[in-house]
Order: C-alpha cells, then sequence, then structure tokens
C-alpha cells in the first residue's frame, strides 16, 4: 500500500497492510529472516498476538487503532540509540498536539498515557555486533478510534476516541509519523550512507537489546 501523505525517502516506502496478523513485530522478523528493504513497514488493522514488552501482550482485538513496525539499518555505535524510545514517544505527542490539540504525556520507559491511562506503547529492538546496532526493529501501537476493552486491561488502558471524543485517520497518522522520525534519524545521523537497499540479514548468534 501507499500512504498518501508520506513525504520520505525511504520509511514506509515498501509497506504493506494486513486487516488481520499475529504481530506486526514478528512479521518484520519473519522478513529479517528472508529479504528485507531498509525502512520496510508492516500495518495491521487486528492482531491477535500483538508484542509488548517484558513479553507482555499488546490488544488490538477492536481494530481501527494504530499498530504498525518498521526496519530500520543503523550501523552505528549503541550510544548514538540511547534515548531512542523517548524521542519517538515525544515524536508521536507532538503529532497529536499539532493535528488533534491533544496534550498527552510519555511515562518512561516507552509508554503514551493520559490520565494515568496507557493509550499507546513503543517498543524498540536492536541486533547487535559487538557495540554497532546493525538494525532497528521498532513497534508502535496506538489506542486511537478503539472503545471497547476487556476485563483484563480497562480499569488501566483508554483510547483517544474515548477521551476525547476524535476519531484519528490512523494512516495519515503513520504518514506523519515517519516523515517526522526520518528526519530526527538522519539529522542524528543514525541512517547508514545507503538508503532503500535490500538485504538478507542472519539472526543468528547476534543479541537482541530492548532500547530505551
Amino acid at each position: 500500500m501507499k500512504l498518501k501523505k508520506l513525504q520520505t525517502k525511504y520509511l514506509a516506502r515498501k509497506c504493506e497492510y494486513f486487516e488481520t496478523i499475529d504481530s506486526t513485530q514478528s512479521e518484520i522478523y519473519r522478513r529479517i529472516n528472508s529479504k528485507i528493504e531498509n525502512g520496510e513497514t508492516v500495518i495491521a488493522n487486528l492482531q491477535t498476538n500483538g508484542n509488548g514488552t517484558h513479553g507482555r501482550k499488546w490488544y488490538t482485538d477492536e481494530g481501527g487503532s494504530i499498530a504498525f513496525s518498521m526496519y530500520i539499518e543503523t550501523n552505528c555505535n549503541i550510544k548514538k540509540l540511547d534515548g531512542i524510545t523517548i524521542e519517538i514517544a515525544k515524536i508521536i505527542l507532538e503529532i497529536f498536539k499539532e493535528k488533534y490539540n491533544i496534550e498527552l504525556s510519555i511515562k518512561e520507559p516507552n509508554d503514551i498515557v493520559y490520565n494515568s491511562k496507557k493509550i499507546g506503547g513503543i517498543l524498540t529492538e536492536s541486533k547487535m555486533s559487538g557495540e554497532i546496532v546493525k538494525y532497528l526493529v521498532v513497534g508502535i501501537g496506538i489506542n486511537t478510534n478503539k472503545t471497547k476493552f476487556n476485563k483484563e486491561i480497562k480499569n488501566i488502558a483508554t483510547s483517544i476516541k474515548n477521551e476525547f471524543n476524535i476519531e484519528v485517520d490512523n494512516f495519515d497518522f503513520i504518514a506523519e509519523f515517519c516523515n517526522k522520525f526520518e528526519k530526527y534519524i538522519i539529522q542524528d545521523k543514525i541512517l547508514p550512507n545507503v538508503v532503500g537497499a535490500r538485504c538478507s540479514v542472519p539472526t543468528n548468534g547476534k543479541l537482541i537489546l530492548i532500547l530505551r
């Protein structure tokens, strides 16, 4: 699929949408094991087994909310990526403020909250070779238009729709995130020189870290 308002050279230029999938994060790793394009992005309406941090499940069982993951080649020192998850959260908050005049908060290390209830989460994983980060897999889930929550999370989670009665255009939001995030990682010199190259990346024998 093509995101209409995408202005990147690289992030989400190759993008695939699934109505239902087990996990966008898991799908990116499946593609890493074969061939994947730098900046490749997977979006889903429903996830049956979405990934959260510490092995927790991320619920996107109703649909209508944001769930996507992207693959980013980096080849930079781990110190360069210190705090990248918080920077991602700041971009998300900035978009909600600019487009919808909504004030949300960050609960470190990786949650987006409103009135102490979770609205979104960020999962940033990396593949290491020594102190060099070879690539990132960034997963983002945001409860935008979701209105029903199961009993396990209804007291600790909420959505943009429930709190502000606003319908978010999820694809436009993802496009705007990619636009802003690409500018950040280019400015911070996180990206390698080669953009959009196809590659095959082995996953055996390397350490995966979850970044804060």
